[in-house]
């Protein structure tokens, strides 16, 4: 299981990366927001562990942002906030557990192992409109069951517009899930990765499933 720790406090998050890896799991530690949202909305982590004071952006902002692309990772929060108001709040804002510092590394470690347990198909779902499909575990694209190649930025930029399939995405959207905050959008990069998608996904085929919307943006749909 690959772990990513959000930790701006070195010498915890060195605590945890080191615990972690002694019990032979991968883990990254990083210690800003943005740093660990961009990380973690790639789709590469099984879990992350997420303190809720970062700089760059705190850790509720990070957590809501994943939720609302619709990214699924488990995100256990660590934190010294321990009352029960703050709790609710993270818990809402989607977290799935909570652990208080200071905190027993066995108690980390075992809320960590019971995430994991759960069924991997519940948290990377295989998305499907049409004949099309993407695995989220494998990263696997099909038309009518063959094989699409795509670079890193245009399964981004798919994965996207499948989890909000029938529904009109912008260009501004879609450059701050595919590209972060620090991506310029005064470029036409995104409808160049549009295009490169349109002739993989629909070349060959009679139903056309990514569509522009003039001056809106653009949306995927049977």
């Amino acid at each position: 299981m690959k772990i990513l720790v959000v930790e701006d406090d070195r010498t915890v998050g060195q605590y945890v990366k080191r615990g972690l890896e002694e019990q032979r799991y991968q883990a990254d530690l990083v210690d800003d927001g943005m740093e660990g949202l961009r990380l973690a909305s790639g789709g590469r982590y099984d879990l992350i562990v997420l303190d809720l004071r970062l700089p760059g952006m705190n850790g509720f902002e990070m957590l809501r942002t994943l939720r609302d692309r619709g990214t699924t990772t488990p995100v256990l929060v660590l934190t010294a906030q321990d009352s029960v108001d703050f709790k609710v709040q993270a818990l809402r804002a989607g977290a799935d557990d909570y652990v208080t510092k200071p905190f027993a590394f066995e108690e980390l470690l075992a809320r960590v192992e019971a995430l994991g347990r759960r069924p991997k198909e519940i948290r990377e779902p295989v998305l499907q409109v049409g004949d099309l499909a993407l695995d989220m575990a494998t990263r696997e694209v099909r038309r009518a069951g063959e094989r699409i190649d795509l670079t890193p930025k245009e399964y981004t930029v798919l994965e996207y517009l499948m989890r909000h399939a029938e529904r009109v995405m912008s260009r501004t959207l879609i450059t701050e899930y595919a590209w972060d905050y620090h991506f310029d959008p005064g470029t036409n990069i995104v409808d160049v990765v549009i295009n490169r998608l349109r002739k993989k996904v629909d070349s060959g085929h009679s139903q056309k499933l990514v569509h522009t919307v003039r001056g809106v943006g653009y949306v995927v749909r049977a």
